[in-house]
Formats: C-alpha cells, sequence, structure tokens
C-alpha cells in the first residue's frame, strides 16, 4: 500500500480519467480494497436547517436570492427540530448527520450558538455531525472544533479555471481561505465538487487536482452530478454523461485513495447500473433520505434495495 500523494500533475489527471474505462475501474477498485472495506458504505443524512435567501450566485442553486424558484425559504430551525431529524437519521442507518445554512458568511451571534449546540447534540447521539455554513472566520472554525464538529464541508465546486463562468460573488481564492481554517482547528475537511455544468474534462481534472493538492487530502470528497432546478442558469443543461461522472469517481479514488468518496447530489437521475458503476469506481458513501437539501434524492426503500443487490452494507451505527 503505498502513501498518498500530493504532486499529481493536471496532465497525469488528465491521462488517468481519459484510460480506457474498464482499466480506470479496475485500477480505482483495487485501491479502493486497499484502504477500505470492500462492501461498505457510509450512510450520511444531509438537513438543510436554514432555507433560501443566500446572497451568492451559485448557478446551480436553487437557494440563491438572484433566482427565482419553488424552493422554500425559511430562518435557522430550533435546535429541538434538527435533532429529532438526525435521531430519524441514526434509526435510516446513517453514521453522519450533516447540516446545511444557505449563507454566505456563517452567522454570528445566537443563530451561530444555535448551530454549536445541534452539533453538540449530534455528537451527543454518538454520530459524526458536519456542517456547511458559508465561509468561516479563525475564531467560528475554533468554535466548531470545540463543540465536536467532526466535520466541514466546503466544495471547490470546480477548477479555478472554470470558476468564474458559475460564481461571482466569491472568490476561489476564498473557498481555500476557509478549508486552511477548518484545517488548523483540527476540524477534518468535505471538500468536492459538481459534473455536469458545462465544464470540459480538463476542468474536471483541474478540481481534482486543486483537491489532491491539498495536504492532507479531504477526508471527504463529494462527487456530485449536477440536480437541474427551473430558474437557476443551470437549470436547462442537457443530461451529462454518467460515465463522466463515473470516470470523475474513479480517478478521485486513484488520486485520493484514503479519502470517503461521496456518491452525492443527483443520484436519484442514476439508474441502479450507473449507481453500481459509481461504487465500483471507488464510491464508498452517500446520502441517504428522499431530499438533499432541496432536491430529490433516493427513498429509504428504494436504496435498501439496491444495497441488497449489490451486497452493500451501511456502515454499523454506534452506540451513542
Amino acid at each position: 500500500m503505498l502513501g498518498p500523494r500530493y504532486d499529481w500533475t493536471i496532465s497525469e489527471i488528465e491521462s488517468i480519467y481519459s484510460s480506457p474505462l474498464l482499466d480506470l475501474l479496475l485500477r480505482a477498485q483495487l485501491i479502493h480494497r486497499d484502504h477500505h472495506q470492500p462492501n461498505e458504505v457510509q450512510g450520511c443524512v444531509l438537513l438543510n436547517v436554514k432555507s433560501g435567501g443566500c446572497p451568492e450566485d451559485c448557478a446551480y442553486c436553487p437557494q440563491s436570492a438572484h433566482y427565482r424558484t419553488e424552493t422554500d425559504r425559511y430562518d435557522l430551525m430550533q435546535v429541538d427540530e434538527a435533532l429529532t431529524a438526525a435521531r430519524r437519521a441514526r434509526e435510516q442507518g446513517a453514521t453522519r448527520f450533516c447540516m446545511g445554512a444557505a449563507w454566505r458568511d456563517a452567522a454570528e451571534g445566537e443563530e451561530f450558538d444555535r448551530v454549536l449546540t445541534m452539533v453538540r447534540g449530534v455528537r451527543a447521539l454518538g454520530m459524526e455531525a458536519c456542517c456547511t455554513l458559508g465561509m468561516l472566520t479563525q475564531e467560528q472554525a475554533d468554535a466548531l472544533a470545540d463543540a465536536g464538529l467532526s466535520a466541514y464541508n466546503h466544495n471547490l465546486d470546480t477548477s479555478p479555471e472554470f470558476y468564474g463562468s458559475i460564481i461571482t460573488t466569491r472568490t476561489y481564492t476564498e473557498r481555500l481561505e476557509t478549508i486552511a481554517r477548518v484545517r488548523k482547528a483540527g476540524i477534518t475537511v468535505c471538500s468536492g465538487g459538481i459534473v455536469g455544468m458545462g465544464e470540459s474534462r480538463r476542468a474536471r481534472c483541474g478540481m481534482l487536482h486543486q483537491l489532491a493538492s491539498l495536504r492532507p487530502h479531504p477526508e471527504s470528497v463529494p462527487i456530485n452530478l449536477l440536480a437541474r432546478v427551473e430558474g437557476t442558469p443551470l437549470g436547462d443543461r442537457p443530461d451529462e454523461d454518467p460515465l463522466e461522472l463515473v470516470r470523475t469517481i474513479a480517478t478521485a479514488r486513484t488520486l485520493m485513495p484514503g479519502s470517503f468518496v461521496r456518491l452525492s447530489a443527483g443520484r436519484a437521475s442514476l439508474t441502479p447500473e450507473a449507481q453500481a458503476l459509481c461504487f465500483m469506481a471507488g464510491a464508498n458513501s452517500v446520502f441517504l433520505g428522499d431530499v438533499l437539501l432541496t432536491t430529490p434524492n433516493p427513498a429509504v426503500d428504494i436504496d435498501r434495495r439496491l444495497f441488497a443487490e449489490l451486497g452493500l452494507q451501511l456502515q454499523a451505527v454506534p452506540n451513542a
């Protein structure tokens, strides 16, 4: 078993990404088996604890205040409501509970304190707690660490070169700075990107290059397939070839062997066969539940049947 590399070149990554698909899958699966349980998948649940009204202009996001969508808008929910959802998630087999709030910058004052209380409550259930709250100050990152936060999600979304075509209200450097603050606080990093926004293969490889250059690699790498939402600038994008998602996952597994690679948004649009290829490519984490923030996700019983057919088991839920 070789140690991780941090010096991949974009040319090397492009060569891996574009290699014959069966060769790519075999290589990724062998690497996966060297570092992870081969038929085990981590179950996670993502709850939207504050929805809509975000000042960012992310072209894929129905929660942006810049676009007119059908997405509900509500303020930060109460702690009891969030922890009730966390208990349901644990009963469904999730070992990680993720809380997302549609903020550009994490809130201050009472709202931030409320999030800290949610984190402590999730950890008391014996689950990993993850948050995605926008940009953080170092003081906020340290406070989240003190509350027991397991992971912080802050996706890079795409490559630096394509980024300006998707988002103009936050720079790529600002994203990297928040990740650095999270790492400095001692919280594990969850960071990945999106396939299907009109980016080239080179842009996908550029995103993976950025992630694989982080020291250490993100412990969790969510790979999302664009979930198109009417009213957003990307709402009428054509379907993406699911094999491009498979290639992205397999390349991520090859570059970052120790990371959990999460098959994330857009899974509801995939056939069982496409999902099977994603798991063969090295994906070993999924979001459970029929809603992922604001977009559809496979229902629990559908996932249960799929996992049974593929011989996959959810990671065991620890005792609280």
